[in-house]
C-alpha cells in the first residue's frame, strides 16, 4: 500500500477515535448526530493535504468538486490565459487563492492542489501562465516534454509574469460567488513568482510561497501589503540562502513574514511526498496544515 494511503487511513482512525472520545464525554452520550459533528470538526481542523505528483489525476478524477477550464482575457492580447478553476462547495461566499504553477508549467498535479484548496474552501484558480506562448498560440499542454516546458517558463518575462497575474486577479473580483478576499500560493519557480506578486500587487490579502527564492536585496518590499507565509525544506539551501534577505527586508519595514524550515525536507517537498526518507511526507503534513491555516486566518478572519 502507498504510503500516502496509509497515512491518510491512518489519520482517518485517529479522527473517528477522537470524535468517540468528544462524543462520549457529552451529558447525553455519543449519538450518531455527536458523532458526525465531532467528525467534521476534527477534519476540519486537520486538512488532508494535495496527492503527491503520481497520484494527481486519479485524484482529479475522483473529485465531487466543480471543476472547469475557463479563458481570462488578457489586456492587450488577443490570447487569453486559460486557467483551471474549481469551486467548493459551501452556502456563502468563498475568498479566492491563485494557485501559481511550478517550472513544470500547468500540470495536473498543481490542478489536484487547486481541487484541494477548493476542499477547504476556497475558490482556487491556477493559470497556465503559458497561455498563448507555446506552438498554435498553445500553452504548457503544447509544448511536449518537460524540458521544453521549463525552457518556456525561463524565457517567461517577469513583467510579463506579472500581467498575467493581475489579469487572474481582477477576474477573481467578478466571480459572483467569491468574496473580497484574494491570496496567492506558488510552488518552486512559482514561490519565488508568488513572492514577488506580493510585492507588485498590494490588493492581495496573504501570499504562500513553497521553497521558492525570495526577491534580491533592494527589491521594493516596503510595496508589500499582504503577509507572507514561507515553507522551506531544509535541505535545500540553494533557496533557503534567500530567507535572511527577506526577513531583514520585511522585518526592517514591519512587514509579516512568516517562515517554517522543515528538516529533512527537500526541494518540491510538497509534490514528491515520499522522498527524503519520510522528512517530505511530514514536511507535507505540517506545512499543508500552516497553509490553510494561514489563509483562513487572512481571508475569512
Amino acid at each position: 500500500m502507498p504510503a500516502d494511503t496509509c497515512f491518510a487511513q491512518l489519520r482517518l482512525s485517529v479522527l473517528l477515535i477522537l470524535a468517540l472520545s468528544v462524543a462520549g464525554c457529552g451529558s447525553g452520550g455519543d449519538t450518531g448526530a455527536d458523532m458526525e459533528e465531532s467528525v467534521a470538526v476534527m477534519a476540519m481542523a486537520d486538512p488532508t493535504p494535495p496527492p503527491d505528483e503520481a497520484g494527481a489525476l486519479a485524484a482529479l478524477n475522483a473529485s465531487p468538486r466543480h471543476g472547469e477550464w475557463i479563458d481570462v482575457a488578457l489586456p492587450g492580447s488577443d490570447v487569453p490565459v486559460r486557467t483551471w478553476a474549481v469551486y467548493p462547495e459551501r452556502a456563502d461566499n468563498a475568498p479566492v487563492v491563485i494557485v501559481i504553477m511550478e517550472i513544470y508549467g500547468l500540470t495536473d498535479w498543481i490542478r489536484s492542489v487547486a481541487d484541494q484548496f477548493a476542499a477547504e474552501g476556497f475558490i482556487a484558480l491556477a493559470p497556465d501562465l503559458l497561455s498563448g506562448m507555446g506552438p498554435n498560440s498553445g500553452g504548457t499542454e503544447s509544448l511536449g516534454s518537460r524540458d521544453d516546458v521549463v525552457a518556456m517558463v525561463r524565457q517567461l518575462a517577469p513583467d510579463e509574469a506579472m500581467r498575467r497575474l493581475d489579469a487572474v486577479e481582477a477576474y477573481a473580483g467578478t466571480i459572483p460567488s467569491a468574496s473580497d478576499e484574494i491570496g496567492v500560493v506558488g510552488f518552486c519557480w512559482g514561490g519565488s513568482t508568488s513572492f514577488s506578486y506580493a510585492v507588485h500587487q498590494s490588493d492581495l490579502d496573504a501570499a504562500v510561497v513553497y521553497y521558492g527564492s525570495s526577491p534580491a536585496e533592494g527589491a521594493p518590499y516596503g510595496q508589500i501589503a499582504a503577509p507572507v507565509l514561507g515553507l522551506y525544506g531544509g535541505d535545500d539551501q540553494r533557496v533557503n540562502a534567500s530567507i535572511p534577505t527577506a526577513q531583514a527586508a520585511m522585518g526592517s519595514l514591519g512587514k509579516s513574514y512568516e517562515v517554517e524550515v522543515y528538516g529533512g525536507a527537500g526541494h518540491g517537498f510538497l509534490r514528491a511526498q515520499t522522498d527524503q526518507e519520510g522528512a517530505n511526507m511530514r514536511a507535507t503534513d505540517q506545512g499543508w496544515l500552516r497553509t490553510i491555516n494561514f489563509f483562513r486566518e487572512h481571508l475569512e478572519g
